[in-house]
Formats: structure tokens, sequence, C-alpha cells
């Protein structure tokens, strides 16, 4: 595909997608849109045929982040307490961050299951951004929505997304050979 086509697709399909997510947001009155969505839409539509692009690599991903991050939110004893917005960086913020995002890197590679976007995703919940069940349900709703999105905007489009998984070239070759 030629450098304007591509960056063509990347701007209809990455407006679509948040887009549609900014509209539910507005309609239901919760957080539909947040940070590592952007990322995730960004990998989904610019190499949709990459493992870490895939919706079962998405899914996953932001499903042991947004796990990860409110375990460590509750065991460190701040999952009623302000943002680090608010609040600030101290010991406990520190050890919720790094033990959340530790811990989604590990489960994900244990897993093959790579999402970048999910990293940025363990730390919204750990530093307390997104911390209410409801809130994190929202953010695994919004993740489905978004994958949903970009599956069907690459399928109209021409550069479809795998329907669930895409193998790495590793894989393929050890297959073949």
């Amino acid at each position: 595909m030629r450098q304007p086509r591509q960056s063509v697709h990347a701007f209809v399909g990455t407006a679509l997608t948040v887009v549609v997510a900014g509209v539910v947001a507005v309609l239901t009155h919760q957080p539909w849109l947040f940070p590592s969505l952007g990322p995730a839409v960004m990998l989904h539509v610019e190499k949709p045929g990459a493992p870490q692009s895939s919706p079962r690599n998405t899914l996953i991903g932001h499903g042991v982040a947004l796990l990860a991050g409110y375990v460590f939110l509750v065991v460190c004893g701040l999952s009623d307490e302000p943002s680090v917005l608010q609040e600030g960086v101290d010991g406990l913020r520190i050890v919720a961050a790094a033990g959340s995002l530790a811990v989604t890197a590990t489960v994900l590679v244990l897993l093959k299951a790579s999402h970048p976007p999910a990293g940025a995703t363990t730390l919204i919940v750990s530093l307390g951004l997104l911390r209410t069940p409801t809130q994190l349900l929202i953010a695994a709703g919004a993740v489905v929505l978004v994958t949903v999105v970009d599956w069907l905007y690459g399928r109209v489009s021409g550069r479809p997304m795998p329907v669930w998984a895409a193998f790495e070239e590793s894989t393929r070759g050890a297959r073949n050979g």
C-alpha cells in the first residue's frame, strides 16, 4: 500500500474508532475513552496482521492489565484513595505501579500475548485513574468495542486483522519447516 493511502487509512480508522468510543462515553457518561486505547487502536490500524495487534493479544493484554492493576491498587490499600494526579507519588504508588506492570509483562510473556498498550492500562489502574469495579468493567468493554470496530474497519478497508490470533514469524517458520 502506498504511503498516502496508508496515511488516509490510518486517519480514517483511528478517527472512526475513537469517535465510536467517544459517542458511547457521551451517551453513558462513563469512561469509554482512556489513554491506552490510543496505542491499541494505532496498532490495529497500522499493523493489523501483527501478533501484538490481534484481537487475542488485545483482549488478553488489557484484561490481564486491568486485573493486575486493580490487585495492586487493593493490596497497597489505595483503592479508596485519590489518584496519583491528586495525591502525588509515594512509596505505595511506586509499589503498585512497579508490581502491576511487572506482573502484566510476566503474564503476557507466559501467555504469548504481547500487547504493549496493556502496560499503560495497568498503570492507569494502579495509579488510581480508573479504580472502581464499574470503571474497570467499562474499560474492558471499551477495549472490546474498539477491537470490534477496528476489526470491522479492517475487513471493510481491505486490511483485515485476524479473526482471533496472528502467528509469530518464528512460529510460522517452525510449522512450515
